[in-house]
């Protein structure tokens, strides 16, 4: 019975593969969604009821692998993600970082242009000298896929401008859709309004991407040679003079109340529109407090997406998974009935932490309420105790972590505090648990970002023993992959060479893979341009050289812990070391290198007057400076603005470096404008 049954699974396996190049590669689905949906839902029944596995099952691979027919190029200016909002208190801290950034006054209100968040394909249209020469898909974001010859296909795409003040050369961006009554004509052909849009500009033959009624809204620029225009709502009127179409939806609103009331209007009429939006879009309008504020590592400082309500539904628990993270944090997860939220199935939903499940009192087979707000994870908001039976015993979170290490809640400096969060400690690969998550995301996007190595294919190869530390992956026997189920020459063919391509990558990235506890992308790009190489990073096993991260602005007393917690394990050691022999280090390429500051080392003490610490910090690297925290024989300016500290102060003039005052500083910084 169970061979029969396997090979019935494993039939119903490559049908559905069958099912997805068709849909995903060629563009021409062979059955319905309803037919599709069901033989999924009998696969993963199957796979649940008898543990069945494979690599192309659709609880480990979502759609078909793109055939790679187009060229990818950088695009000049990244394309960023947005920062997102729930609600006023979200807006309200928004606002409030800005204007501490910028030293405002506290009740500064901002006039922001609110554009309409399109549900669709980002695009970026390059222009010179008046004439479109390329366009870009967002792609990840500093490189995209060339799909010019499809978006000019696009009649809402001017693709000759000849207004005089026009820029010689800038890169338009907006979002490719589809209208909700045009999708109706052919949904028979797609999942929805999105995947219409996504699959039609991927065709390989710009005369089937004619046939799809896309249109394009336009909504920002990307690099402009020029621009004569100081706001954002002035540049909206630009594009449609152009000849770009804009949302009708565009305004301009001052106030954090004002802008709730508008998010509540188009919430409501939402549906009504011919198109689909997931929330609206509040950027600071002024150009010039744009370029002040400047960029976060993924998202602009002066924008940000405010979603629309979350969406909500009622499951039942079937049990409670603790999940251990690659810092050891310990984390309940409820496994639910799967239940339709907003159009997406949903079987897990975070329970946050340990005290979180004592103050909801959730149990394993209660009824709760689940909420799934944008991309936040799905979460249980509370339980429904009249629906309880009596017999239901409380949960009780494991001391232990389900390596076998004892569990711990650490003190929490800053908040004086126990954290809520129970731990594993800090062992490293030690913890079978830390170990696989560890390797995860050491092939993650914005790490090593090795395609066709996914989370469950690293959970398929830990199982078989072929990895346990990040260096394995470089020493994997594609012979004995290629024989695996699911496998064959071409997709073993294809992991090599993304396992190959991902050798070579910059100094952050690397450190950032090493999944250190507390250092992020931004910290880790931080230590790769104080420490400049590889050699410089691998001397931190000398546990004083750490110690001179500390001068590093951002870089504080929790982040130097860390490091040397990190560096005094003897597997981290050898995991840094032994990729170090593999590796190729790009070189680091230093945005600003000439300047008033350049080369010149600078430290702040003291308040200074109408500029925040973040924007002079800004203002000198911008220049080509570096900003330090600890005063030192190498430091050239100490800057001191009111209420100095003043041992920083004598230990400056004792090494006779130069000291600034406030106005010293603007003078010099003012030559460099």
């Amino acid at each position: 019975m169970s061979n029969t049954l396997l090979l019935d699974y494993k039939k119903k396996i490559n049908l559905l593969e069958k099912y997805n190049k068709f849909y995903y590669q060629n563009q021409s689905p062979l059955v319905s969604d309803k037919e599709y949906d069901e033989l999924k839902n009998e696969i993963l029944q199957l796979e649940k009821k008898h543990n069945f596995s494979n690599l192309k099952s659709p609880s480990i691979k979502v759609g078909y692998k793109p055939s790679k027919k187009y060229e990818k190029f950088k695009h000049k200016v990244k394309m960023l993600s947005l920062s997102n909002a729930f609600n006023k208190e979200d807006l309200i801290n928004f606002q409030k970082k800005n204007i501490n950034f910028l030293t405002l006054n506290k009740n500064y209100e901002f006039e922001y242009s609110v554009e309409p968040k399109i549900d669709g394909i980002s695009a970026s249209l390059s222009y010179k000298n008046g004439k479109l020469v390329k366009g870009l898909s967002r792609g990840d974001g500093e490189e995209g896929e060339d799909i010019t010859a499809n978006l000019k296909t696009i009649k809402d795409i001017p693709l000759k401008i000849s207004y005089t003040d026009f820029p010689e050369e800038i890169d338009i961006r907006g979002e490719v859709f589809i209208e909700t009554s045009d999708f109706k004509k052919i949904e028979k052909d797609f999942a929805n309004p999105r995947n219409a849009a996504s699959g039609s500009l991927r065709q390989k033959d710009p005369r089937k991407t004619e046939l799809i009624p896309l249109k394009f809204i336009a909504y920002t620029f990307g690099f402009s040679s020029r621009m004569k225009v100081d706001k954002q709502s002035d540049f909206i009127k630009n594009l449609n003079k152009w000849g770009f179409k804009t949302s009708e939806l565009n305004k301009t609103i001052k106030g954090i109340d004002n802008l709730v009331i508008y998010h509540s209007e188009i919430e409501k009429k939402r549906f009504s529109l011919n198109y689909d939006i997931d929330g609206i879009v509040y950027k600071v309008n002024d150009f010039s407090l744009q370029k002040r504020l400047g960029l976060m590592a993924t998202a602009p400082r002066w924008a940000v997406a405010h979603k629309f309500s979350a969406n909500y539904s009622i499951t039942k628990i079937i049990d409670i998974d603790i999940q251990v993270g690659r810092t050891g944090a310990l984390t309940p997860v409820a496994k639910v009935k799967p239940v339709n939220i907003g159009g997406v199935m949903v079987s897990n939903a975070t329970l946050h932490n340990e005290d979180e499940i004592i103050r909801k009192d959730i149990r394993i087979g209660d009824t709760v309420k689940i909420e799934r707000a944008g991309d936040v994870i799905p979460h249980v908001i509370s339980v429904d105790k009249n629906l309880r039976n009596s017999n239901i015993k409380k949960f009780i979170f494991p001391k232990k972590c389900p390596c076998g290490y004892d569990t711990i809640k650490e003190f929490n400096k800053i908040t004086k505090k126990i954290d809520a969060v129970r731990r594993c400690p800090d062992i490293g690969f030690d913890c079978n648990r830390i170990a696989k998550e560890k390797l995860k995301h050491f092939v993650s996007k914005d790490a090593l970002n090795i395609e066709g190595l996914g989370k469950k294919v690293i959970e398929k190869f830990w199982d078989l023993k072929f990895i346990k530390f990040p260096y394995d992956i470089f020493f994997l026997n594609f012979q004995t992959i290629s024989k695996l189920e699911g496998w064959g020459s071409q997709s073993t063919e294809n992991l090599k060479n993304s396992i190959n391509k991902s050798k070579k990558l910059k100094l952050d990235r690397f450190i950032y893979s090493l999944g250190i506890r507390h250092i992020g992308q931004e910290n880790a790009k931080l230590i790769s341009e104080f420490l400049g190489d590889y050699s410089n990073f691998i001397k931190l096993k000398d546990q004083k050289n750490i110690d001179d991260l500390s001068n590093i602005d951002g870089i504080g007393d929790t982040q130097i812990s860390s490091l040397k917690n990190f560096f005094k394990n003897k597997v981290n050691l050898k995991v840094v070391s032994s990729l170090g022999k593999i590796f190729i280090f790009e070189k680091s390429i230093i945005k600003k290198t000439k300047g008033v500051f350049s080369n010149k080392i600078l430290m702040f003490t003291g308040k200074l007057n109408n500029i925040s610490r973040a924007e002079a910090k800004s203002i000198v690297e911008n220049n080509g400076g570096k900003i330090v925290s600890n005063v030192s024989k190498k430091l050239d300016y100490l800057v001191a603005g009111d209420k100095p500290t003043s041992r920083k102060v004598q230990m400056a003039n004792d090494l006779n470096v130069k000291i600034l005052n406030q106005t010293d500083f603007e003078k010099i910084s003012k030559l460099g404008q």
